[in-house]
């Protein structure tokens, strides 16, 4: 291993590579900014330019880069236009975007890249120390396990529901789910619930259906009331706080620690993703916060921010995981980082370490030495980002609109997709005025594919659904999400009580 290493240094720190980290941090944070494009998308059009490199190294290494700053560079349209440009930047919308809207878009951004840098960072140590050996623990995971891992992503809806909102929570999460199953099912590769339209054949589009529910309605809430940004002090020309103070520091600081931790071992898993991460983080910091804390998750908590973003970076770094060592792509992203490996003439294994000990050291190198170059190319440029609420709402509710047509558009590549994401921005405006939240629907929306077709492949490997109970692994998991379910529920009845008590002492 330390020879590897040695080898993995002299490579990573070649002249060409250092090139290949910093033109993919540049590529991948501007398309992470931009709503719809993705990494994905941006990474297919570049494996030609990669192959053509000639060395797999440093063709990697580009591509690598150009991941995780689309995931370090994603959280900016969350936070300033609350257009997600990825699934992993769904929940830093959910306190970015208010820390925005009250004047503090400088100091959102910040928490962001800082909590980025640091669960990139501390996924890259893991990935160095522990890569070969959590080989071996995916292996451990199949179908039934996956089943109950979407199972505990579900059970900690209720974090995303604000007081007295569980029951209006479960409903959007019950709708999303309902929306899952459009398109080809995972039993049979038939059409449901298409209504005859071909261009649904594959489902609805994620991107289509983020902009729907988050940029669409913010643009119509600025329409119907444009003293709303004033209100809340969004359109000041002067952007201040930008700095982090020591006491925010120390308390962001454990959540960091955790959830780059727990985001980079859910990273490990195979089809898991920085997606899943990203929601189970911010349900775990919400469900453990003082009873004041969680009143302010949603409202424009730093720890509602800094918990997702060092979660998605540390599960990127993560999913590098099970690529690297078995072969097995962790998401739609490493599928495609897995064929450009198999172009290169490189077969991504067991002995790939042995084999190729330059490629797998270099890379887990190069996410360390990409992480710093983020930081250091992310964080002078936050006064000029943050900037953009400076913009007149005249100016600024066409760019959100476009960028939301853009984005639906380019995530499917036909008209179709304007027409749903109209529909769905309308209906999801009226949900927001009847005090819906938007978060559930989007979560249930994207675990319950995963949910679907892990279930129907465990039914099938198991000839019905005795996997529940025969596998130990999933029934731990399940129990899990049992008290996920019961753990809120529980502090709502004993806080209740507590008050009962005291108003029957006075």
């Amino acid at each position: 291993m330390l020879e590897g290493l040695l080898v993995g240094l002299s490579t990573a720190f070649s002249i060409t590579n250092i090139l290949m980290v910093i033109g993919g941090c540049l590529i991948g944070t501007f398309i992470g900014m931009l709503p719809g494009l993705g990494p994905m998308s941006i990474i297919a059009i570049m494996i030609p330019i990669a192959i053509g490199i000639g060395d797999p190294s440093a063709a990697l290494i580009l591509l690598a880069g150009v991941y995780y700053g689309a995931i370090f560079g994603g959280s900016t349209s969350s936070i300033l236009i609350n257009a997600p440009g990825v699934a992993s930047t769904v929940a830093t919308s959910f306190d970015g975007y208010p820390l925005a809207r009250q004047g503090k878009a400088g100091k959102a951004l910040t928490v962001a890249a800082i909590s980025s840098f640091s669960g990139g960072t501390i996924g890259a140590v893991l990935l160095l120390i522990f890569a070969p050996m959590l080989a071996s623990v995916a292996l451990l995971f199949h179908s039934s396990e996956y089943f109950a891992l979407m199972v505990v992503g579900l059970s900690a809806i209720a974090a995303f529901a604000g007081s007295g909102q569980v029951f209006k929570a479960l409903l959007m999460t019950l709708v999303g789910l309902i929306m899952s199953t459009v398109g080809e099912g995972a039993l049979f590769s038939l059409p449901r619930f298409t209504g005859g339209l071909m261009d649904l054949q594959s489902g609805f589009g994620f991107i289509t259906l983020a902009m729907a529910m988050f940029a669409l309605p913010e643009a119509i809430y600025l329409v119907l009331d444009p003293k709303r940004s004033q209100q809340e002090g969004g359109s000041s020309g002067e952007i201040k706080d930008l700095r982090i103070t020591r006491a925010e520091a120390i308390s962001i600081a454990p959540v960091i620690g955790r959830q780059s931790i727990q985001g980079f071992l859910i990273g490990v898993l195979p089809g898991a993703g920085a997606t899943i991460a990203s929601f189970l983080g911010y349900a775990v910091e919400r469900n453990i916060a003082s009873k004041e804390e969680q009143e302010q998750f949603g409202k424009g908590s730093i720890k509602g921010l800094a918990a997702p973003e060092a979660a998605n970076n540390a599960a990127c770094t993560g999913s590098f995981v099970p690529l690297l060592t078995l072969g097995i792509p962790g998401s739609g992203t490493t599928a495609i980082l897995l064929g450009a490996l198999i172009a290169l003439n490189v077969s991504p294994g067991p002995r790939l370490m042995i084999d190729n000990p330059d490629i797998f050291w270099a890379v887990i190198i190069s996410m360390y030495l990409g992480n710093v170059v983020l930081l250091i190319l992310n964080l002078p440029l936050i006064p000029y980002i943050a900037k953009i609420l400076a913009v007149p709402r005249t100016f600024l509710i066409p760019f959100i609109l476009f960028f939301t047509l853009m984005g639906a558009y380019i995530g499917q590549n036909n008209a179709t997709e304007l027409l749903i994401l109209v529909g769905f921005g309308v209906a999801a405006t009226i949900l927001r005025f009847a005090d819906y939240p938007l978060a559930p629907l989007l979560i249930g929306f994207i675990l319950g594919r995963m949910l679907e077709d892990n279930f129907a492949r465990a039914m099938q490997l198991y000839d019905g659904a005795s996997f529940l109970w025969e596998r130990p692994m999933t029934m731990g998991l399940l129990v899990l999400a049992c008290l996920l379910i019961a753990l809120p529920t529980y502090r709502a009845r004993r806080a209740r009580l507590r008050a009962e008590g005291v108003a029957d002492a006075d």
